[in-house]
């Protein structure tokens, strides 16, 4: 009690910051998965014991060094590819930080509030609030911000078996419950309690790990993933086109005995009606010689103007994929018309001007068997991903985080993905331009992968598989109606209990 009396005073405030920062240790190329405990263990411990107001405050700076520190990236991409001035990206960078930190500051709010009505500690309130904000910032606003989210701390843990159970709002839960486990003034837990939940979930998870909900239904297809290393800044130059059509054609050449072959995000540097009739018919050809499905990326033009970023199979199955989920403000301009005057303005107006494929898509095949397709930024949404199941035998994400540089983000993102695999249970094939390129298990282990920043061709085989994990089933509604119960329940027997004290 003396502790939580303590974090009432403001030293404490500048404290959080770097209590956030702690969090994106947990993440990586860090990995310090066993921080995020430690790092929300302080935040909710704060709210135990502050004002609303001052609990928004705590988590708003909470936010500042969390979001500051794990999407700093930002201003590289702004900066060094957007060619906007150093102050011009410092302040859409503040801007980006100050958005997705203020989500922090709001939960602090609403657990300060909800504290301060129910007049004692309630287990799971923090927890609950916490998951329900990270749900409302990572599927609805802006189309959905689901970097950073707890739960992608932890798939190298013994909690990560929790992933095709409960998705990552389901291991985000957990990881946020015991962290509360960790705060020592809990009504509702006495010690013994305490300790035998944090046993029996860290018991649960090494079970889970163990259990497979998928199986192979095929034998084993050899892959290969291009990554072509083509400097962001020379990729669309035309002068250098033909040398980057060459690269990517040679490189595949050297590898007609894989049955799958893919290219990273859009590495063709050109519409697909200024190459097909020749480049592509000819890639074509001879992959139907070889016997060998190439899966390419290239952005697509229609008559009517409309442009896609696009996914392309070449060989027996030939098929197109045209991305539905855009990314905010990269790929298109949400809360119009003020953001594409103030991208205007800002000189960046080259921003934000694709369209939506649309989710009623026909699924690709390579090598006889369907597969699940993500372009870049899909493949954080975990509830649209399950889509294509059971149908999808494995699952392919095609990326470009050269826009990045050498930052923190590809390993942010790789990381992501990863839970995809551990989710659905099936092989991630994962073709990136500069890296990170990787073929994934279904555990969501590393099977194989390129250097960064280098030209490489990384091969191996898979199994396609086939079953579906309980998250594949149920998606994420599951555990959001669950948090949503549990909350009126505690209200509704908080509210009771006082009622039978009058």
């Amino acid at each position: 009690m003396k502790i939580l009396c303590e974090l009432k005073s403001k030293v404490f405030d500048f404290i959080s910051p770097l209590a956030g920062l702690l969090l994106t240790l947990a993440f990586e190329p860090f990995g310090y998965w066993f921080f995020s405990f430690i790092s929300l263990a302080f935040i909710f411990a704060s709210w135990q014991t502050l004002s609303p107001k001052r609990s928004a405050l705590r988590g708003l700076l909470f936010g500042l060094g969390y979001f500051g520190s794990g999407v700093s990236w930002v201003f590289v991409s702004v900066h060094e590819f957007g060619h906007a001035s150093f102050v011009i990206s410092l302040i859409v960078t503040l801007f980006f930080v100050l958005v997705w930190a203020s989500f922090v500051g709001l939960t602090g709010y609403a657990a300060g509030k909800a504290l301060s009505l129910l007049k004692r500690p309630v287990f799971f309130i923090n927890s609950s609030l916490w998951i329900l904000i990270e749900y409302l910032r990572g599927t609805w606003f802006l189309n959905g911000f689901p970097w950073l989210q707890v739960a992608y701390s932890q798939t190298d843990s013994i909690l990560a078996g929790y992933a095709p159970v409960l998705g990552v709002y389901g291991l985000g839960f957990i990881v946020a419950i015991i962290s509360e486990c960790l705060i020592s003034p809990l009504a509702l837990l006495k010690r013994g309690s305490k300790l035998n939940l944090l046993i029996a979930l860290c018991i649960g998870g090494v079970m889970l790990n163990y259990y497979r909900w998928t199986y192979p239904v095929g034998d084993e297809l050899q892959v290969s993933l291009v990554q072509g290393n083509i400097p962001q800044d020379k990729k669309w130059d035309l002068s250098n086109r033909d040398v980057t059509l060459k690269k990517y054609r040679e490189l595949t050449q050297q590898n007609w005995q894989s049955e799958i072959v893919i290219w990273p995000e859009t590495a063709i540097p050109a519409y697909y009606s200024e190459v097909k009739d020749g480049f592509l018919t000819l890639l074509q050809n001879e992959a139907l010689q070889n016997k060998t499905d190439i899966i390419i990326s290239l952005p697509v033009k229609e008559e009517n103007g409309d442009k896609f970023n696009a996914v392309m199979v070449l060989g027996k199955d030939w098929g197109t994929y045209r991305k539905n989920h855009l990314l905010p403000f990269g790929e298109y301009l949400p809360l119009q018309p003020l953001s594409g005057y103030i991208f205007d303005r800002l000189n960046l107006s080259g921003l934000g001007r694709l369209t939506s494929g649309g989710d009623q898509q026909q699924m690709l095949k390579a090598a006889g068997y369907s597969f699940m397709t993500s372009i870049c930024y899909e493949d954080t949404f975990g509830n649209e991903q399950r889509k294509g199941l059971p149908n999808a035998a494995f699952l392919v994400n095609v990326t470009n985080d050269a826009w990045f540089g050498n930052s923190i983000e590809p390993h942010q993102h790789l990381q992501i993905a990863r839970m995809r695999a551990i989710e659905t249970g099936r092989y991630l094939l994962r073709a990136t331009n500069t890296g990170v390129s990787a073929i994934v298990d279904p555990n969501g282990k590393i099977k194989a992968t390129a250097p960064q920043f280098e030209t490489a061709v990384i091969t191996a085989k898979i199994l396609p598989m086939a079953g579906m994990t309980p998250y594949a089933r149920l998606g994420d509604d599951p555990i959001m109606i669950w948090i949503l119960l549990s909350l009126m329940i505690s209200f509704w027997l908080n509210k009771n209990s006082k009622s039978n004290l009058v």
